[in-house]
This record gives structure tokens, sequence and C-alpha cells, in this order.
């Protein structure tokens, strides 16, 4: 019985921590591809001029988005 109950714990204690290492993981993950994609990282890094024209035309791309979100939600209010 002792033996049995022993097997639960462990099985169960490494559960959790697969669990708590996944769960970390795509937090961390998706913030960090998130980044690297706004900075522009999948550019060359020799060509300066591609590289900061992609940061540019992400970030006015994102503005683009939340006012059109924000026109939508407001024209759909009325």
């Amino acid at each position: 019985m002792t033996q049995r109950k022993h097997d639960v714990d462990h099985e169960s204690g490494e559960i959790m921590a697969r669990v708590e290492r996944e769960s970390g993981t795509f937090a961390s993950s998706a913030l960090g591809r998130a980044a690297d994609h706004f900075a522009g990282k999948d550019a060359p890094p020799e060509d300066r001029i591609e590289v900061w024209g992609r940061r540019i035309g992400r970030v006015l791309a994102l503005f683009a988005a939340f006012w059109l979100i924000a026109w939508l939600t407001g024209w759909l209010g009325r």
C-alpha cells in the first residue's frame, strides 16, 4: 500500500512539474517571439536600412490595427 502511494505521489509530482514547465515556456516564448518580430530580427543584420524599415512598418501596422479596432468598435456601438 505504501509503495502504491509513493508511486502516485511521484507521478503527480512529475505531472505538476511538467505543467509548470510547459505553461511558463509558452508565455515567455510567445512574448519573446513578439519582441523579436517587432525588433526586426528576421532581417539580415548587415542591412541596417531593412532592419529599421521592418521595425517602422510593423509598429505602424500595429497602430493601424489598434485604430481600426477602435473605429469599428465605435461604429458598431452606435
